[in-house]
């Protein structure tokens, strides 16, 4: 910002009339190349994280759940590794009933960013139950929707030409700073018949959850909930086949936890 100066200059006879001197009593030295180096200064280089390499593991859902066959152990788990475009994602979920495991699968993930809020993710699946075993090729979209709702959008090509698409969401609402509401909503889809491990064509199932946690730490954190499963099309007359029902409600305690 520069700065005017008005002075004000009286004529010689007036001036030595006045007594005013006409002259600066120290004058200002003209400005050389060593004062503007000297006003100057050396700017060096700092670190920045742009290539770092971190790590997020999450247990969402680390649960007790009481079913009408008895309880339920019920888990929940994302992790990944690595930078700000590409990272290895890693999924797990599954669920152990009196002791026995009712239905395991694990997720490896190679995601690549192509919004900052959104990931395109390909990898592998395999699942350990229901049934045989089975690996599938998986591909999909995870990230924020508006209004920061967690989403997730996974397509599956399975042994003998199975195929499944699974659509998941999630969305926390703060009625207090620590105190938080979260509810959930998942669907699966399957492109024919699976006997073997109680899955039919078309719409199969979908889970909705309310879960209330309060954060004692960011990291820990401590919730109640309930669940609403329902069963459809062929998926639920399998199920009632196998003894099953077509829905069935939860109610559940567990524990949030990330590191």
């Amino acid at each position: 910002m520069a700065t005017t100066v008005f002075a004000l200059t009286l004529p010689p006879a007036a001036a030595a009339q006045t007594g005013v001197p006409t002259q600066s009593r120290t004058p200002i030295p003209v400005l050389t190349d060593a004062d503007r180096r000297a006003a100057a200064f050396d700017s060096e280089g700092h670190m920045v994280h742009d290539t770092a390499i971190n790590y997020q593991f999450l247990f969402d859902e680390l649960e007790w759940q009481d079913a009408k066959d008895g309880s339920a152990l019920n888990w929940d788990f994302t992790g990944w590794i690595g930078g700000d475009i590409d990272r290895l994602w890693l999924r797990s979920e599954g669920e152990r009933t009196n002791g026995a495991l009712e239905h395991a699968e694990v997720q490896a993930l190679w995601g690549h960013s192509i919004t900052p809020w959104w990931d395109l993710v390909g990898g592998i699946r395999q699942d350990s139950k229901p049934g045989p075993s089975q690996t599938w090729a998986a591909f999909g979209l995870q990230g924020l929707a508006l209004y920061n709702f967690e989403s997730e959008i996974t397509g599956f090509v399975g042994d003998s030409g199975q195929t499944a698409l699974r659509l998941k969401g999630e969305y926390d609402i703060l009625i207090t700073n620590r105190l938080i509401l979260q509810p959930m909503a998942e669907v699966n889809f399957y492109g024919k018949n699976d006997a073997a491990r109680g899955v039919g064509s078309g719409l199969a199932n979908s889970e909705v959850g309310l879960r209330l946690r309060y954060e004692i730490r960011r990291e820990f954190a401590p919730y109640i909930g309930v669940t609403w499963n329902r069963s459809y099309g062929n998926t639920a007359d399998f199920a009632r086949a196998d003894g099953g029902s077509r829905s069935e409600t939860r109610f559940l305690v567990g524990v949030r936890m990330w590191f």
